[in-house]
């Protein structure tokens, strides 16, 4: 393989290659600089979500909580520029439109979470292509929508 590498190295491909390579390298390098991203807080949970049985919870903390909870795990590509600026902008996102760690303030957001999810809108597919144990099965989902919906009610 050493012997292969020495060949390339020699070839036309690898000057004119080596030269945007590197300019890439180097943004990729500034990039980790701009301060946006590697900044992550997990507020303290005010009220949660009061779920009416244990599999709606484990659903909702599998495909949910990550975006739409104060209990986001950071996972390591999260510290890493772009990766790190989607990461941060979908979770604080996510927080403004439906937050289960802070079910005081959303849970008029119920009616909302359920149309998207029975849209199969949520979890969003750029999510479970990374995340596949958040996608949802149809009967997920349904366990899901049926809690959105009791939980809504028990807050009329």
């Amino acid at each position: 393989m050493g012997d292969r590498v020495a060949r390339f190295r020699g070839t036309r491909a690898w000057r004119i290659a080596r030269w945007p390579l590197g300019v890439l390298v180097v943004a990729f390098v500034a990039i980790q600089f701009v301060p946006y991203g590697w900044w992550h807080d997990n507020p303290p949970v005010v009220q949660d979500a009061p779920w009416p049985n244990d599999r709606a919870r484990q659903i909702a903390r599998q495909s949910c909580y990550a975006c739409h909870s104060n209990e986001t795990e950071w996972p390591l590509y999260s510290y890493v520029a772009p990766m790190s600026w989607l990461v941060r902008a979908d979770v604080e996102d996510g927080r403004d439109e439906l937050n289960f760690s802070d079910w005081t303030e959303f849970s008029d957001e119920s009616g909302d979470a359920i149309d998207v999810i029975a849209l199969g809108e949520m979890p969003p597919d750029r999510y479970t292509l990374v995340h596949r144990s958040a996608s949802l099965s149809d009967e997920e989902a349904d366990i899901l929508i049926d809690a959105l919906v009791q939980m809504g009610r028990a807050d009329d």
